[in-house]
């Protein structure tokens, strides 16, 4: 059985700043945005639509906007009401607690406001950064991993990755970080990456996102301790879960929506 490495979260100091693995996660996320960005803007399909690196470097300062605000104001509304005692924790990104449902909105709401500015239709907007979200979400819930962050479920002993989290207990428990950033995140980029390198119709790429993200985390959330659970016609659920549903069902609505709509010949063209 193994034993949780608990690495130091710092990982180094500029004079009095100390610098957190948290934070060079999301540094690598970002960096990822942008060299993925540089390789979509070069597809076919993609160049024809007059993407430009300029825009994705404009994108990338709403992005980070709306990940941060959103992963933050999302887990203080979706797991951490406590926060509204205590408002300066919402601030102390280093701590760690991102949402991830949060961030998503966060992100949809700040390409709105750029997709406004530059000229663009919001639904290609998403179709394009949408590949390169999830190994972005794999680097934040490596963050998780190295802060000890969102600990499993109690497992067999027997399991060979099965591993003690500090803090907590001293049973053996399921890896969970390190599973979602596994399928939430690799997994899902090793599907949708291919799927968007082909022109699709419209919004196609983006529902494809949200309905495997949706799929996956709803997976992933049956190995890891929920910050709170409910009952669906007797059944238990997660928070998680509660949160992916509504994503799978958009999700299969949008994608039908976009090939019936191509279909009949009447999809908006891209700007």
């Amino acid at each position: 059985m193994l034993i949780h490495p608990m690495p130091d979260p710092v990982a180094f100091h500029v004079g009095p700043v100390a610098v957190h693995w948290y934070g060079l996660m999301y540094v690598l996320a970002f960096a990822l945005f942008i060299a993925l960005g540089r390789v979509r803007i070069r597809q076919p399909h993609i160049a024809a639509q007059g993407w430009k690196n300029q825009d994705l470097d404009d994108m990338l300062f709403y992005g980070m906007l709306g990940v941060v605000l959103g992963g933050r104001l999302g887990e203080l509304i979706f797991y951490r009401p406590e926060w509204f005692q205590t408002p300066l924790e919402i601030f102390k990104v280093w701590h760690g607690g991102m949402s991830f449902h949060g961030g998503f909105l966060g992100v949809m709401i700040a390409m709105w406001f750029w997709s406004r500015k530059a000229g663009r239709n919001l639904l290609d907007v998403y179709d394009f950064i949408a590949p390169m979200v999830p190994l972005g979400y794999a680097c934040g819930r490596l963050g998780n991993f190295i802060n000890a962050e969102l600990p499993g479920r109690v497992t067999d002993a027997s399991l060979p990755w099965a591993m003690i989290w500090p803090n907590v207990d001293a049973l053996p428990r399921h890896p969970s970080p390190i599973y979602q950033m596994l399928v939430d995140g690799l997994l899902v980029f090793a599907i949708l990456w291919p799927f968007a390198r082909h022109a699709r119709p419209r919004l196609a790429v983006g529902a494809m996102y949200t309905l495997l993200y949706g799929c996956a985390r709803f997976f992933t959330e049956y190995f890891r301790t929920p910050d709170w659970e409910t009952t669906v016609l007797g059944l238990p659920i997660t928070s998680g879960q509660v949160l992916s549903l509504p994503m799978i069902l958009a999700a299969l609505a949008m994608l039908v929506w976009s090939y019936r709509r191509n279909v009949q010949g009447t999809a908006p063209a891209a700007v």
